[in-house]
């Protein structure tokens, strides 16, 4: 089915899946913001927003650069907390619990929300030891539990079958999709809930971002994924809801098919449709 939004001039076409695979909305939110905004000293990033993500579905967020969608991800992990004049008002819960709370251990949270960043960013060391350095970090050491959280991690990022003879060779010698879906094997070693991608795909070939984007649709079956994207066919194809931002609000957030063939919001739609951005 092709979702065709139409005004006075010519729009772009985004080709939805063949089948809805929204999720139905569920009881309880994994992660709930409430009145979040964000400032670096006294400059805004983020203004006022509200809104509940569900388990094991994909959220995409959208919006053109500069808009804060990549700022409100690493809210998600307290990413922002290693950058100098942060500030952060509202609140933003994972499972009912106060991720900025004065009690929060953060290396715990960023153990249950896992992240993949834009460039690919493996250890120099070798694909093996690139898995298994997390697992050590959090007290896991013994070699025959290491050896199958390994093997279980590359299997579950589709990459097994391409390293396995080669598990100590160095990960530095991967192509660059080799290198991102082993720092999703990476992040999933150590079992998080959540899993925040930005841009995972923006530096690959369409062969390398098709496999990330097939290890994406696969992935939530097990985990919650929220990913940055500018690639609006992307957001289209892999996700199940999808939040649409401009200069650091929350313009619309709803289901990845009405939002792309029936938005409620003038400028989602002009966005969606490449009027611009």
């Amino acid at each position: 089915m092709t979702g065709i939004l139409m005004s006075e001039t010519t729009v772009q076409k985004i080709v939805m899946p063949p089948a809805a695979t929204q999720a139905p909305p569920a009881t309880d939110s994994l992660i709930d913001l409430s009145g979040v905004s964000l400032f670096y000293a006294s400059s805004r990033a983020l203004n006022n927003i509200s809104m509940k993500l569900n388990e094991r579905v994909v959220t995409a967020f959208i919006g053109p650069s500069g808009c804060g969608k990549s700022t409100l991800l690493r809210c998600l992990n307290r990413m922002n907390d290693l950058i100098d004049n942060v500030r952060i008002e509202g609140s933003i819960r994972v499972g009912g619990h106060d991720i900025y709370a004065r009690d929060v251990d953060v290396i715990e949270l960023r153990k249950r929300v896992g992240m993949v960043f834009q460039k690919s960013n493996p250890f120099p060391k070798s694909i093996y030891e690139n898995v298994a350095y997390g697992l050590r970090l959090h007290g896991i050491r013994g070699k025959s539990e290491v050896d199958e959280v390994v093997e279980r991690s590359l299997r579950g990022a589709a990459i097994w079958e391409e390293v396995k003879d080669r598990l100590h060779s160095s990960a530095l010698g991967l192509s660059g999709g080799q290198q991102q879906r082993l720092c999703i094997a990476r992040a999933i070693a150590i079992k998080p809930e959540i899993i925040l991608m930005d841009e995972p795909a923006s530096a690959l070939d369409p062969i390398a971002t098709g496999k990330i984007e097939d290890l994406i649709l696969e992935l939530k079956k097990q985990f919650t994924i929220v990913i940055v994207t500018h690639n609006m066919q992307q957001a289209a194809r892999i996700s199940d809801f999808t939040a649409f931002f401009y200069l650091g609000e929350l313009i619309e957030f709803d289901g990845t098919r009405k939002i792309f063939t029936n938005p409620a919001n003038k400028r989602t739609e002009d966005y969606v449709t490449g009027r611009f951005g």
